[in-house]
């Protein structure tokens, strides 16, 4: 084996390793946002209802919130929707820090940003899919 075929033998082998990881991360956060962050708004938890009623864009918004997530969610456990969910997700995730930091309490905005990144790791790993799921819809 030369050099070279061992090189790339170890950078494969560590791209599956990082990518098997990432797919852990991932099911573990559609797993948290499905049933820690969505079901609570769509049941009607006393938390859920009275956060978005301090926001004050009613409580439309909560179910509006809950759907994304659970979007996100299922989207982030599926190949090739992956990169495209968690790309949306780092929008919500900037709203969600926005919103810690204007109406209810900063230093929770800490979560919603630490999460963001996360995301946008996933993203960028997953861009390739993105970029063929973009491609396949366009034709």
């Amino acid at each position: 084996m030369t050099t070279a075929t061992a090189t790339t033998s170890t950078a494969a082998t560590t791209r599956s390793r990082r990518r098997t990881i990432l797919w852990g991360f991932q099911i573990l956060i559609a797993a948290f946002l499905l049933i820690a962050s969505a079901m609570p708004k769509f049941a009607g938890q006393k938390d859920a209802v009275e956060t978005f009623a301090k926001i004050g864009a009613g409580q439309w918004f909560r179910y509006v919130t809950g759907a994304v997530e659970a979007a996100g969610a299922i989207g982030l456990v599926v190949p090739r929707l992956a990169g495209l969910a968690a790309t949306g997700l780092v929008g919500l995730m900037i709203g969600a820090a926005i919103t810690q930091v204007v109406w209810l309490v900063p230093g929770w905005a800490a979560f919603p940003l630490a999460l963001g990144v996360v995301f946008a790791l996933i993203a960028r790993d997953r861009r390739a899919e993105t970029r063929d799921l973009l491609r396949g819809l366009r034709r």
